[in-house]
């Protein structure tokens, strides 16, 4: 079966520079892949105007006059700019002509204008941001809500659990994937109320529900999925970002004070280097939206071509294992029990 993504060409810090180029290289490692840029038309031919004929030909331009610009208002990117690339991409996946869509753009006017256009799935209240987090392991913890729902109930959270489980089965190949939910203590009686009512709905689902989990759980890679509120999830993904770039920054900063410490980074670079690999956010770069009745992944705005890449490759792997299909039927299969 052959996998069609759409892609919001001029989003994110740097469009085409970006969006073009990591197009391109998962193409030739893809054979059957196809890929619709959408965008100004004009601009998308130049950048491919030295692509080979053959991998031009699974290429569709789709022309768009208008761009979400990162700072602009949610109401202006749903209700003004109805030509943009990132609405045209989204509804290249609501009539059935791409699999995926992906963009590197406004978070707020994606999930705003893909909640618009594509709705969400049955049995699903509320759609959730689902993001991997690295941790000691060297793979992705999920995390799920990050930013899409500040204050949530307890069948929320259940709900959040449930598509997540779905996801890392159909796109991270786990087959049995454990599920923590984020409190402040791993003991039952702690968290709020909501926390503590999502808890016994956990237990009381077919889910693999490991019990309460703390933040430093995330990167010990406790569990396979980790689900909070889009509040909590905002706030430890800012923090963790914040912390990882003061880090580098320290330790760049340290071994720059003298022609000693700069030896010794010589002789440390290949372990530098190792832990820079793992843990390395471009490589978990692709946030999912969750819920939505189409499969819409979201890329850091400010991604290279190389996280930009994990993106599509990630939009590609949801969209071949049918990851939309198979939550709507894991929630058709819950209502019936």
């Amino acid at each position: 079966m052959s996998v069609t993504l759409a892609v919001d060409a001029m989003g994110g810090d740097h469009g085409l520079v970006v969006t073009v180029p990591a197009s391109i290289n998962l193409l030739v490692r893809l054979p059957d892949l196809k890929i619709r840029l959408v965008g100004n038309a004009e601009l998308i031919n130049k950048a491919l105007a030295k692509v080979s004929p053959e991998i031009k030909e699974r290429i569709t331009v789709v022309h768009a006059s208008e761009v979400v610009e990162m700072d602009d208002p949610i109401e202006v990117a749903l209700r003004k700019k109805k030509d943009s690339s990132m609405r045209v991409a989204i509804e290249q996946v609501k009539e059935g002509l791409a699999d995926g869509a992906v963009s590197a753009g406004n978070t707020g006017a994606l999930m705003a204008i893909s909640r618009y256009i594509l709705k969400t799935l049955d049995g699903i209240d509320r759609p959730a941001i689902a993001a991997a987090m690295p941790n000691q392991f060297g793979r992705g913890t999920t995390v799920l809500d990050l930013g899409a729902n500040s204050d949530c109930q307890a069948v929320h959270l259940l709900q959040f659990a449930q598509m997540g489980d779905v996801m890392a089965r159909a796109v991270d190949g786990i087959k049995n994937p454990t599920i923590g939910l984020l409190n402040i203590g791993e003991e039952v009686i702690k968290g709020n109320e909501v926390v503590k009512e999502a808890a016994e709905l956990l237990r009381a689902s077919h889910l693999n529900f490991y019990g309460n989990v703390e933040g430093n759980d995330i990167f010990k890679g406790t569990t396979d999925i980790v689900v909070c509120d889009g509040f909590v999830g905002n706030v430890v993904l800012k923090a963790s970002e914040g912390l990882a770039k003061m880090m580098s920054g320290m330790i760049r900063e340290e071994f720059n004070r003298s022609l000693l410490t700069k030896l010794m980074a010589v002789c440390a670079m290949v372990p530098l280097l190792r832990v820079r690999k793992r843990v390395d956010h471009r490589r978990y770069n692709g946030a999912v939206l969750l819920g939505l009745r189409g499969c819409v992944i979201k890329s850091h705005g400010s991604a290279d071509r190389f996280a930009f890449g994990f993106a599509l490759d990630r939009a590609y792997e949801a969209a071949k294992n049918r990851m939309v299909e198979r939550i709507a039927a894991a929630f058709v299969a819950e209502t019936k029990v």
